[in-house]
């Protein structure tokens, strides 16, 4: 009986201490940064973190941002994790000196808290999308009050400010976080992320699955990184990278196809073009700008093919340079290939086909030296009497041999033809 009640007491403390335990367990909130413009890779990123935050029953999901703007595309789609997400998603405009640009405006008014940083700055939300750009009046205008619009029902259900919202893509105004703080663009100011959790711990937002209040006054904060997959993706959405991937692509492919059974130019040309491609479909490419590189290139090849006295490749580097410079049709510097990059790749492109065609110039006037031509101007030595018959030896070779006039045997002789396979010969006299 007593090991019974015993046993019933440390059944009831063992209960006890396992929800005491749980009622004390340590909130925890996840964190994540974007420090780069927006892309579709951005918008994949932000949308497994949200997955992930609900997998950890975090109190809510912090995106740390600093970005000078971004796509329109990846912009809405992100805006729609946001806006269904089950965790509460707070967007913390920090460290001092970052601001949330362009897409970043629809970002931070989509969050359920807007935080930012002193010395922080948001505004400018001019649309930027992918794909071939229209840039005629009546179709950005139709653009942008879309856009307009869209930040402006944004900022309607959250409760924030929508008359700025809807400036800030028309009219690209943008302010500090003190002045966002003032008309109700944002919900608060603070200094680091220990304060931001410390004064959102009791407030109440609404998510997808219903009222929520937080609980982060100590919470713990996990950092969730970018996967290695997804660095790489990012890295390549670079305008720069994809650039630089696409000429080397173009190089490995034409190295194999100038010398058929190389592999490796061939295989590596294959796999850059692909990640170019990959890129490219994630940027604001103009199908005119790649046109005229893909022509630059036509125009370099065909140099060493036509004698145009260096026509064709001054048209290539021409081409190149506008087509470079078009690839990317954006009005952010961010989505625009550097001269820095495009200088060299030009000046380099047109070295290397200018080099070829100058070794190909010179293979042709150089002496045959294969073949049965190569053995014009060789000197032999007659092994019978030369006539309309005989025999002679060059290279250690015997070959049958005609002249014009009478050899004797064992005179040095001089190739001057080849009429199939009898060489005629004339007497080699020295000097």
């Amino acid at each position: 009986m007593k090991k019974y009640t015993l046993f019933l007491r440390l059944c009831f403390f063992g209960f006890f201490l396992s929800g005491f335990s749980q009622t004390r367990a340590v909130p925890q909130v996840d964190l994540i940064e974007i420090n780069d413009a927006i892309t579709p890779v951005t918008s994949r990123f932000i949308k497994e973190s949200i997955e992930e935050a609900i997998e950890d029953s975090a109190e809510c999901l912090i995106i740390m941002m600093d970005t000078p703007g971004g796509l329109v595309q990846a912009t809405q789609v992100i805006v729609k994790h946001i806006l269904s997400s089950e965790v509460p998603v707070v967007v913390y405009v920090a460290p001092s000196g970052s601001g949330a640009v362009s897409a970043g405006v629809s970002i931070t008014l989509a969050a359920h808290i807007a935080v930012m940083a002193s010395g922080t700055n948001i505004g400018a939300a001019h649309p930027v999308t992918p794909g071939p750009q229209d840039t005629s009046d009546v179709k950005m205008e139709k653009y942008t009050n879309w856009w307009a619009t869209f930040n402006r029902s944004i900022a309607e259900k959250r409760g924030r400010n929508p008359d700025w919202a809807e400036d800030a893509v028309r009219k690209s105004v943008s302010i500090t976080e003190k002045e966002a703080l003032e008309i109700g663009v944002v919900d608060m100011v603070c200094e680091n992320l220990r304060e931001l959790l410390d004064r959102i711990d009791g407030k109440e937002v609404e998510v997808l699955a219903g009222k929520k209040i937080l609980k982060t006054k100590e919470a713990v904060i996990k950092r969730l990184e970018m996967g290695l997959r997804y660095r790489i993706l990012s890295v390549i959405s670079n305008p720069n990278i994809a650039y630089i991937l696409l000429m080397l692509g173009i190089y490995g492919l034409f190295f194999e196809l100038s010398n058929p059974g190389s592999i490796f130019p061939g295989v590596v040309g294959a796999i850059f073009l692909i990640l170019a491609f990959f890129a490219l479909q994630t940027l604001p490419i103009n199908y005119a700008g790649l046109l005229l590189i893909l022509l630059g290139i036509v125009l370099f090849i065909a140099e060493i093919k036509i004698t145009s006295y260096g026509m064709l490749t001054v048209g290539g580097v021409i081409s190149m340079i506008l087509g470079s410079i078009m690839l990317f049709e954006s009005p952010e510097p961010f989505f625009k290939v550097s001269l820095g990059v495009i200088l060299p790749a030009v000046i380099f492109t047109a070295l290397f086909f200018i080099f070829a065609l100058s070794m190909a110039l010179r293979a042709h006037k150089r002496q045959v030296s294969t073949g049965t031509e190569g053995l014009v101007g060789e000197i032999g030595e007659a092994r019978t009497n030369v006539f309309k018959d005989g025999s002679v030896s060059v290279h250690g070779e015997i070959w049958n041999a005609t002249s014009a006039r009478t050899i004797k045997a064992g005179t040095k002789v001089r190739v001057i033809g080849v009429d199939r396979m009898t060489l005629r010969v004339e007497r080699f006299k020295e000097g």
